[in-house]
Formats: structure tokens, C-alpha cells, sequence
């Protein structure tokens, strides 16, 4: 017999009990308790009959009744509560065709997801529904254009962040100044990028999305239920809706979702359904850097070799450049140390104090070689520091050689390098293309 809930304080208790022991046990194993609950009716709440209804599919009877009665009261909540329930409980496929679109309601690019829609959202890519399920959500997002109105930066930074600054190849290992060069860097930075491109999108399209795995409960069997978003979202809605779990948590917008299911270690079933929304901007992209590889590197590169800027060429390096770079290096390296002044002082007076000692008093004679002895060092040392200025010159003048020759046979290797590039680079674009033409399995 129906009663008013607000009649009896323990009603309510009543039914959040048994919703709270029901929901344990669908995450536990998908079993319900043996008796088929009965509430006192409240006109004003859906959730009674719903819970009914719940039970009663569950045991393989009919559920008009209670269904009407609930989808009277709140159609979209009833659909909502029974396709996640369902789905918790392992037996997604006893859903009907038209509570998905109930439940699901409209999506836009303008307002938040709900946290209904994320789900539902996720049940479907984990397999609850079968395939009709994942093509139900596929739908609702290509219906919304969202390739049109994203960032392209955001969706590539999203599957392969942490993209170095500068990527040396091979060829250039030895000389990775080169690589910092715009004409020479942009080949080799578009191939990685593509390359860990086709590597994120073999890493989403492997997973595994068997049809056995469709029956599979989305919680854990440790029959308590969780209440935490990011692993049990479908779980916390139902204990949200039936007023047992804490305050729902942050909304996201679809973008936002779209973009964290895509980054590395995301759930593989949403990142396949990302990835297939994805496709045509990562098409796009995989052409472009295809054709980024392909640019021949110029004939005349300007390097910085020992702080100078030589011009290479194929041939080797240009002979003006090159001659200012010598005529910088033996300017520096030769200083201008002036006359020996102070040397040629003390000489001259040695000579003074030698004739002063045969004329007036002979111990200036001692004072005299000393003298000439000081002046005599100070011009060796002299001599010693022009031989070692000129020894320096020699060696930078043969180390900007040897560096200048290196750096010329480093490009020929890196244009050997870029005809394999350029083909890497299209067989990349070809598995590219394929993976992502193949999207998500099941649909």
C-alpha cells in the first residue's frame, strides 16, 4: 500500500540502507539481495520505483510497472540510475535501446559535462553497452564538430608532451650546435614529433576491447563501494543520486575531458574514444610534418666555430669567412706587448756602470752585470711569450680547420640522414593514417 514518505521519519533510512547494500553488491559480483524491496511511495521521488524497477530486471521479470511509475515522476534520473546500475552490475546489455539518449541528454561545447554524462561516457568505452554503446557516444561527439573549434598545440602537447627543445640526430652528435640551426632542426624535430605521434596512437588502438570484457562489472569485487571520481565515477554518480555519497565533485568541460583522456597513462578505453575525435586534426598534422622532413637543407649554413661564424658549404667551408676567422684569431691571440722598454733601461745602464768602474771605482762593475743580467731575462722572457703567443695562434688556426672540415662531412651524413628520414617519416604517416582510420574497435 502507498504511503507518503514524509509520514514516517524511518522511510527514508530505509531506503538509503538498502540502496547503500544494493549498490555493494552489484560492485561486489552483480548479485542483488533475494527480496524484491517494497517502499512506501512518494509521489514527489523517482527513486522507489526506480529501485524496484532495478530489482526486477535483475531478476528477470517484468518491470513496466514500477518503470512507468518512476519515469513519470523523472524520466531522465530513472534512465540514468538504471543504465548505471546496470552497467555497475555487469549486465549493461538488458538496458533498452532508448535509455541511453534518455540518460545521455544533449552535449555542447558551451557547458560543462555532467557528471551523468561522463559515466555513461565511460561505461560505453569500457564495453557495458557492447558496440552500440560506444557508437551512441562517437555519435554525440562528431555530432558537435569538435575538431573546428580545438587548439591544435593542445590536442598534439596532450598525446606526447614533454617534447624536447632540440632533438639532435645522429649526424650531428659530434657537432650539436648544428642542430640548434632552424633549417637543419625543423626535418629532424618534425620526424620525432611524428614518431611519438604513431607510438601513442599504437599504444591507444592495442588495447584490448574483446566482447567478453562488455559483461565485465566496472568496479573492483572488494563488494565496498568507492566514491572517488576518477576510478568509480559510474559507482559515485548512483551514490550521488540516491543522496549517499558526499558533494558531487568538479565539472569539466567536453574539451578538457577530451584532452586528459588523450594523455599518457589515461584510461586506454577513453583514449580510444578521444583519439578517434581527434583523427582528422592528427591527419592534418602527420601530412604536415611528412612534408617537414622532406625540405632540403640549404646550400650555405653560417655555424659558430670557436665564437667565429664560418659559412659551409657542400664543398667545404667559404674562403672569405674563413680568412676573416684566421685574421680574428691571430688578432687575438697576438696581443700587443709593445716595445721592451724596461729591458733596454737596464741594458743601458749596465753599460754606464761598466764604464763608471774602469773610470772611478771598479765594484760598480758588479752593479753593472746584474744589471744587464735583469735586462737580458726580461727580453728572453719576451722572446718566450711571442713563441707561445704564436704556438696558440697555430693551434686555434688548425682547430678551426679540423672543426670547420668536421662540421662540413657532419651535414653530408645528416643529407644521408634525411633521405631515410624523409622515408621513416612516411611509413609513419601510412601507420598513422590506418590506426586512426581503424578508431576505436568496436566501432
Amino acid at each position: 500500500m502507498a504511503t507518503d514518505l514524509t509520514a514516517s521519519p524511518q522511510a527514508p533510512t530505509e531506503l538509503h540502507r538498502y540502496v547503500e547494500a544494493l549498490l555493494a553488491n552489484l560492485a561486489a559480483d552483480g548479485s542483488t539481495p533475494l527480496a524484491v524491496p517494497t517502499f512506501p511511495d512518494d509521489p514527489g521521488s523517482w527513486l522507489p520505483p526506480a529501485v524496484q524497477a532495478l530489482v526486477t530486471i535483475l531478476a528477470g521479470d517484468d518491470p513496466l510497472e514500477p518503470l512507468t511509475k518512476a519515469a513519470t515522476r523523472d524520466q531522465q534520473s530513472t534512465a540514468l540510475f538504471l543504465c548505471l546500475a546496470l552497467a555497475v552490475a555487469g549486465h549493461g546489455d538488458r538496458i533498452h535501446a532508448s535509455w541511453l539518449g534518455t540518460a545521455f541528454g544533449s552535449l555542447s561545447l558551451d557547458r560543462p559535462v555532467t557528471h551523468g554524462q561522463r559515466a555513461l561516457w565511460l561505461a560505453a568505452a569500457r564495453g557495458a553497452y557492447g558496440p552500440a554503446g560506444k557508437i551512441f557516444v562517437l555519435r554525440k561527439l562528431d555530432a558537435l564538430a569538435i575538431p573546428e573549434h580545438a587548439e591544435v598545440s593542445e590536442w598534439l602537447q596532450a598525446l606526447a608532451p614533454g617534447e624536447p627543445a632540440v632533438v639532435v640526430p645522429a649526424a650531428l652528435v659530434d657537432f650539436p650546435e648544428l642542430a640548434e640551426i632552424p633549417e637543419l632542426a625543423r626535418p629532424v624535430q618534425a620526424a620525432a614529433r611524428l614518431a611519438r605521434l604513431r607510438a601513442r596512437c599504437t599504444e591507444i588502438t592495442s588495447t584490448r576491447q574483446a566482447d567478453s570484457e562488455s559483461r565485465t562489472p566496472l568496479t573492483n569485487a572488494a563488494a565496498t563501494p568507492s566514491t572517488t571520481w576518477a576510478e568509480e565515477e559510474p559507482l559515485a554518480v548512483l551514490r550521488s543520486m540516491a543522496d549517499l555519497g558526499g558533494p558531487p565533485g568538479p565539472m569539466g568541460s567536453l574539451v578538457s575531458h577530451l584532452l586528459d583522456d588523450l594523455r599518457p597513462g589515461a584510461d586506454p578505453y577513453l583514449a580510444a574514444i578521444a583519439l578517434h575525435v581527434a583523427a582528422p586534426i592528427l591527419r592534418g598534422v602527420a601530412e604536415e610534418l611528412a612534408a617537414a622532413t622532406e625540405l632540403t637543407p640549404p646550400d650555405a649554413i653560417t655555424v659558430p666555430v670557436l665564437g667565429h661564424d664560418l659559412v659551409l658549404h657542400p664543398e667545404g667551408p667559404d674562403a672569405a669567412s674563413m680568412a676573416a676567422a684566421e685574421r680574428e684569431i691571430v688578432a687575438d691571440g697576438v696581443p700587443d706587448r709593445g716595445l721592451p722598454w724596461l729591458a733596454y733601461l737596464s741594458l743601458a745602464l749596465a753599460v754606464a756602470l761598466c764604464v763608471a768602474a774602469v773610470v772611478l771605482w771598479w765594484p760598480l762593475a758588479l752593479l753593472g752585470v746584474a744589471l744587464a743580467g735583469l735586462g737580458g731575462w726580461q727580453l728572453w722572457r719576451l722572446r718566450q711569450a711571442k713563441i707561445s703567443d704564436a704556438a696558440y695562434v697555430e693551434r686555434r688556426l688548425a682547430e678551426l680547420k679540423d672543426l670547420a672540415d668536421g662540421a662540413v662531412w657532419a651535414l653530408h651524413a645528416y643529407a644521408r640522414e634525411a633521405e631515410d628520414r624523409a622515408k621513416q617519416a612516411k611509413e609513419d604517416t601510412t601507420e598513422l593514417t590506418r590506426l586512426l582510420r581503424r578508431g576505436p574497435r568496436a566501432a
